[in-house]
């Protein structure tokens, strides 16, 4: 009777073992065969589209849509950079010939940021008087299809005279002596567009200028213009509002009255035209083509979302895996490898040539005439495109050197910008209070940087030195010790410097090639490594943005 309780006894643990056997054995399947699968899924995520379709014979739909998009979108930009520039130019061209309309003994060069400049009150007279001679005859002298503005009803829009002056002025300077009462005050008079010595009779009070109160005087008209250049691209041409402002500026009191003429030229869709031939055929095909254009960017952003989408639930696949099997979380830099940049540039990209894309319709069909801030969208987001091939190239090693050496120089490159870019203010805020009175390159904050600049980059050295006026010995030593230090600065010691930060970046890359790039926890489970080590945080924070930016070269 023992024996027979023994023996079943030890059946039934010899059972308990096989059955544990079986769990473990089971269990050990599952894992390995959830391991594969995650492992295959990641190996063929990080494929490039050759690899993708050797290995699964699927389509690079997406590597064609962007070759297609690049072809079309820089055909688009050169079609609307073409009638920008006819746009532009005609525009400038209007303003010269207003120029010399309008402004007695104009050179055809501006002086610095005016046109001309009289010195005696009876060359004040003569250039106000010639303005409005001149806008008498408009319609015989001018050579374009330019003329005086309407309004609705088809009344001619008056030219405006108006000047500023102090309200009360009295000032003798052989007694220093004078008596000003700030406040301004305007006077206006409205003429058509035929001024004869009649209308300059009655209203000769109103010419009677009185020079130390006069601040300012300002000539207002509008005219109107026609753009039939457009004809030679077949294309409708466009109507022109000019609003022209001629301005004898006295702020000074110098005894130097600048004279100005600006021109806001603002274009619309005529309202009654006929035109012969195939500019409105060639309309109808640059709308079809800028709607496939869209098409196509709708195409290539829908499928790089796709992407995102399926990058994020593989990494929370991956991130499970490796929580429940190994006990520890992805790190940072293993999950950024999952959130490509380059789908999320191709999407602003795409977003950008299509509003781009919509402007250029609505300004084909008349309905817009925002052509700067359509060339902005559609240079930007061809740039974008074109940046975006890098990606590319960057699947073969030859060609990744340029990527890898970037992204491992950008965060010391940035750091060391921002020290040197305090360094870089201070002397532009010096430069600009010390020399601004002296030298033209020194007049506004913006003008020094760009002049600093150019410096940095050996440009115009000899220039810069030998226009400072010599008038100030004080500021004439100064501006020495100041551009002597500038140069001797930022060319020997910062740009230097700034060139060793990414020679040394591509040191290491070239090392790195040669050697072998370090591997993260994602590239051992890839390679069917299981010795994941911990790395400590100090270690972990100094090598972070070096391995992240070298590991994309594995792909």
């Amino acid at each position: 009777m023992n024996n027979l309780v023994h023996y079943t006894e030890k059946t039934l643990t010899i059972a308990q073992v096989n059955d544990h056997e079986i769990t473990a054995f089971s269990h050990f399947r599952f894992f390995t065969l959830s391991a594969e699968n995650l492992r295959d899924d990641l190996k063929y995520y990080f494929m490039s589209p050759c690899e993708k379709y050797r290995a699964r014979r699927h389509v690079p739909w997406k590597l064609g849509v962007q070759i297609l998009k690049i072809v079309m979108i820089t055909t688009q930009l050169v079609l609307f950079g073409l009638n920008n520039q006819l746009v532009v130019s005609y525009k400038e061209e209007n303003t010269m010939a207003l120029k010399n309309l309008f402004l007695k003994d104009y050179s055809g060069v501006d002086e610095d940021d005016y046109s001309v400049a009289v010195y005696t009150q009876q060359d004040v007279y003569d250039s106000l008087f010639y303005v409005l001679d001149q806008y008498s005859q408009l319609g015989r002298l001018s050579t374009g299809p330019i003329n005086y503005a309407e309004d609705e009803d088809g009344t001619l829009l008056p030219l405006l005279i108006c000047k500023e002056y102090y309200k009360r002025g009295s000032v003798e300077p052989p007694d220093e002596a004078y008596d000003i009462d700030a406040q301004l005050e305007t006077g206006e008079r409205h003429f058509r567009h035929f001024v004869s010595s009649c209308h300059l009779t009655q209203n000769s009070s109103f010419f009677e200028l009185d020079f130390y109160r006069l601040v300012d005087i300002k000539i207002t008209f509008q005219l109107k213009g026609i753009n039939l250049q457009t004809v030679r691209s077949r294309e409708l041409p466009d109507c022109y509002s000019f609003y022209v402002t001629i301005t004898f500026d006295n702020q000074c009191h110098s005894g130097k009255v600048k004279i100005f003429l600006d021109t806001d030229a603002q274009s619309s869709a005529c309202r009654d035209w006929k035109i012969s031939g195939t500019a409105q055929k060639n309309t109808h095909y640059l709308l079809l083509f800028d709607g496939f254009v869209i098409l196509v960017c709708l195409t290539s952003a829908v499928l790089c979302t796709r992407s995102i989408v399926l990058a994020v639930r593989l990494l929370q696949r991956f991130s499970r895996f490796f929580h429940e099997n190994y006990n520890r979380k992805v790190c940072e830099d293993d999950q950024r490898e999952f959130l490509n940049g380059w789908y999320v540039l191709v999407i602003v990209s795409d977003l950008l040539a299509i509003i781009g894309s919509i402007l250029k319709m609505e300004i084909q069909a008349k309905s817009l005439t925002s052509y700067d801030v359509c060339s902005i969208f559609l240079g930007t987001s061809t740039l974008m495109v074109w940046v975006g091939v890098i990606r590319y190239l960057g699947y073969f090693q030859k060609y990744n050197v340029l990527i890898l050496t970037m992204k491992a120089a950008f965060p010391k490159v940035l750091r060391f910008c921002c020290c040197a870019g305090m360094i870089y203010l201070g002397y532009t805020f010096c430069g600009w209070i010390v020399l601004g009175p002296y030298h033209e390159k020194f007049e506004g904050l913006s003008r020094v940087a760009e002049c600093l600049f150019s410096l940095l980059n050996g440009d115009d050295m000899f220039t810069t030195f030998a226009q400072l006026k010599d008038k100030n010995t004080l500021v004439w030593l100064f501006s020495r010790a100041y551009l002597y230090s500038f140069i001797s600065l930022f060319i020997y010691m910062v740009l230097s410097l700034f060139i060793a930060l990414i020679t040394d970046a591509y040191e290491t890359i070239k090392n790195y090639q040669r050697d072998g790039f370090p591997l993260t926890d994602l590239q051992k489970f890839l390679r069917e490594q299981k010795d994941f080590t911990v790395v400590e945080e100090s270690s972990q924070t100094d090598t972070r943005s070096t391995c992240f930016a070298l590991r994309c070269c594995q792909r």
